[in-house]
């Protein structure tokens, strides 16, 4: 991504955040990122492509916190609770996600979630596929894509339903649809001592 490209974006999330995705204006971005408004078009062709980029910028920015946690964590189980945690976090906190859920914008800017979605399901099953590809042996491809998008769709129904957000939730049906891990099963075989409950 160019510096062009990251300041006209960082423009727009602010704008977006504060007049929804209706209410933003090329010229808006033009002149918050110091360029001309021909400069905007020609970046992104037009308002649409412009916003659908931002809800791609933003999720980038997610799913990067995702990945860091999710790969930093000894247990698979625990870097899916910590990888949940963060999202459901920085969404109560990331003014363009709080006016996306919660604000007086929700409703132009929610289709880029659900109906609208796909780029953004994408994205996000790919890092969770890669997480249970790697630590759940023997699980064939299709069911990892299943599991990955069903952990996906059911964060995203917690994050549209303020107020019942559950991480707790989330890891369960992860590990409902997921065989033990090949490691744990074989110490309890060998009567070593549990190391806690996964919740």
């Amino acid at each position: 991504m160019t510096e062009l490209t990251r300041s006209l974006l960082e423009a727009a999330v602010d704008l977006v955040a504060e007049h929804g995705s209706r209410g933003l204006r090329m010229v808006d971005v033009a002149t918050r990122a110091d360029v001309s408004r021909q400069t905007v078009y020609n970046e992104f062709g037009n308002k649409e492509r412009l916003v659908q980029a931002v809800a791609l910028h933003k999720t980038a920015e997610f799913l990067d916190g995702v990945r860091e946690r999710l790969a930093s964590a000894a247990d698979p189980v625990d870097g899916l609770r910590r990888a949940i945690t963060f999202a459901f976090d920085l969404a109560g906190r990331d003014p363009l996600a709080k006016s996306v859920l919660n604000g007086a914008n929700a409703e132009d800017m929610l289709p880029f979630l659900t109906t609208k979605g796909q780029p953004v399901l994408t994205l996000a099953t790919a890092v969770f596929a890669q997480h249970i590809s790697g630590n759940w042996s023997g699980v064939a491809a299709e069911r990892v894509q299943l599991v990955a998008e069903t952990v996906v769709r059911v964060a995203l129904s917690h994050l549209l339903t303020p107020g019942n957000r559950s991480v707790d939730a989330v890891v369960l049906v992860t590990l409902a649809l997921l065989p033990p891990r090949p490691e744990r099963r074989a110490q309890d075989q060998q009567g070593s001592p549990a190391r806690g409950p996964l919740l």
